[in-house]
């Protein structure tokens, strides 16, 4: 797509091309055009700690394609590249999250330690506060949570604005931002869809549903930044994801395509 290019994070909890890294490439394939990937490079240091250094390495992928004025489109393994999204705008922006899950727990809370389970509240600047140094945050009041409907007890909500499809509008009306970040982790959609990862549950939107949530979107804010995130092929054996994902992608992006 003319004036896009796609920025592939094929990485898993800091490892390349395993379990839901090896989701981006069928991504960039299907939704076509300019893509470069995010390498890390050297050894491996641990899971978390990757996790943040490819972040890191993803916010300057970001900064040098608005620098050549193209709009970043990531297409990530795990939803903790969003930090190094927000951070690579250089720039106050609100956020649009798409996710069957919260992503809310902190080192505190979580009762597994699994790491992109805290990549909303890492963003909302919540826990691991040492290791984020530099990374930027955004405020709770500036998020709205979307499709969200499997949540741990002890995930904290408070402060954060939730919507489904039937809400969204209303709670577009509470960001007073210019400007938005879009994250869809694509298990937000119903495994009717397709089946995005091994975290899948139902209840989520059809495709015409988050269609139809883009538009709103894209109707009322500038569209900073927007990712793809948390496909894993293993679990979608008819490959339907992708397909959906390419169908999405112009309605995300439909000032950029218009240009």
């Amino acid at each position: 797509m003319s004036g896009v290019r796609l920025i592939q994070v094929p990485y898993h909890l800091g490892r390349k091309g395993e379990v839901l890294g090896a989701g981006t490439a069928p991504l960039a394939d299907a939704i076509g055009g300019d893509s470069v990937t995010v390498e890390r490079p050297g050894p491996f240091r641990n899971e978390i700690g990757a996790s943040v250094d490819i972040a890191r390495m993803l916010s300057e992928v970001v900064r040098e394609t608005i620098a050549a004025g193209l709009f970043p489109l990531v297409l990530a393994g795990n939803c903790s590249s969003a930090l190094g999204t927000v951070t690579g705008l250089d720039r106050e922006v609100g956020v649009v999250w798409f996710d069957a899950h919260g992503d809310l727990h902190t080192p505190g809370t979580s009762p597994t330690g699994f790491f992109d389970g805290m990549a909303l509240a890492g963003l909302t600047g919540a826990g691991w506060e040492e290791l984020r140094r530099g990374l930027k945050t955004v405020p709770r009041e500036h998020v709205v949570l979307v499709g969200a409907r499997d949540f741990d007890p002890s995930e904290r909500l408070e402060g954060l604005t939730r919507a489904d499809a039937a809400s969204l509008e209303s709670a577009l009306d509470t960001l007073d931002v210019d400007a938005v970040y879009v994250h869809i982790d694509l298990d937000v959609l119903d495994p009717s869809e397709g089946r995005a990862n091994g975290w899948a549950v139902e209840g989520g939107f059809s495709a015409d549903e988050l269609e139809r949530a883009l538009d709103s979107i894209t109707s009322r804010f500038e569209i900073a930044a927007a990712a793809f995130t948390a496909y894993d092929p293993a679990c979608d054996e008819e490959a339907r994801i992708p397909r959906v994902a390419a169908r999405l992608a112009p309605h995300l992006l439909e000032a950029e395509v218009a240009s």
